[in-house]
């Protein structure tokens, strides 16, 4: 059965006819589902699924095959890089010390954009259902952030976080499986790729300086 809605001439994205996507700057077969709004100046990538539900901003930028659940608000100044996991009803914000714009104790510090402090989500990260980014940070490639968090501060790649502040609770690999107690080094039993632990983070081994970057 063929599915209901708009396929976007060269553009190759599909909207469900219940969303709104005002800009131009989706790349091929991304998916928009029903009551989702993108904004005109967003920018979403190739491959991407956009759930129920979800507001992108203008500003906003995210990356090739990113998942986004239902529920998910996308402000400007967010980035999602590649292959990210955005779980339902994640909270991304992007000013720390927010008032309302209109009111006269606070108008003039909303005169430029001053205010807005930028988050990125780096490559392959996974986000759990429920948690809270407080902006201004950075989360590693593939780290994982526990469904409920509440994220104050930059995690490290592979890490895993959770709870109120978020804590390092472990580490995990590329593939998502938990990877236990780490010394010196250890070895995925799922996928077999390899990891050493120096100067108090993770890094996978055998991949280039671009591959072990901070994000």
């Amino acid at each position: 059965m063929k599915k209901k809605g708009s396929k976007h001439g060269d553009k190759g994205f599909w909207s469900h006819p219940m969303a709104i996507v005002e800009s131009k700057a989706l790349g091929c077969g991304t998916r928009v589902w029903a009551f989702s709004h993108v904004m005109n100046g967003a920018i979403i990538g190739r491959d991407c699924n956009i759930g129920e539900h979800v507001f992108v901003e203008n500003g906003a930028i995210i990356g090739d095959r990113v998942t986004v659940k239902n529920g998910v608000q996308v402000w400007e100044g967010v980035t999602l890089k590649d292959d990210v996991f955005v779980g339902p009803n994640v909270a991304f914000t992007n000013d720390r010390h927010p008032r309302s714009p209109r009111s006269e104790a606070a108008g003039d510090r909303y005169e430029s954009k001053g205010w807005l402090e930028k988050t990125v989500v780096g490559e392959g990260a996974a986000i759990g259902a429920n948690a809270t980014i407080i902006c201004g940070i950075t989360i590693g490639k593939y780290a994982v952030i526990g469904a409920g968090s509440v994220v104050t501060e930059s995690v490290a790649p592979f890490s895993i976080v959770m709870g109120v502040p978020a804590l390092c609770r472990g580490y995990a690999c590329t593939c998502g499986r938990p990877l236990g107690n780490i010394v010196k080094s250890t070895v995925c039993g799922n996928c077999n790729r390899s990891y050493s632990f120096r100067g108090g983070r993770l890094w996978e081994a055998n991949m280039g300086s671009a591959r072990r970057g901070d994000l």
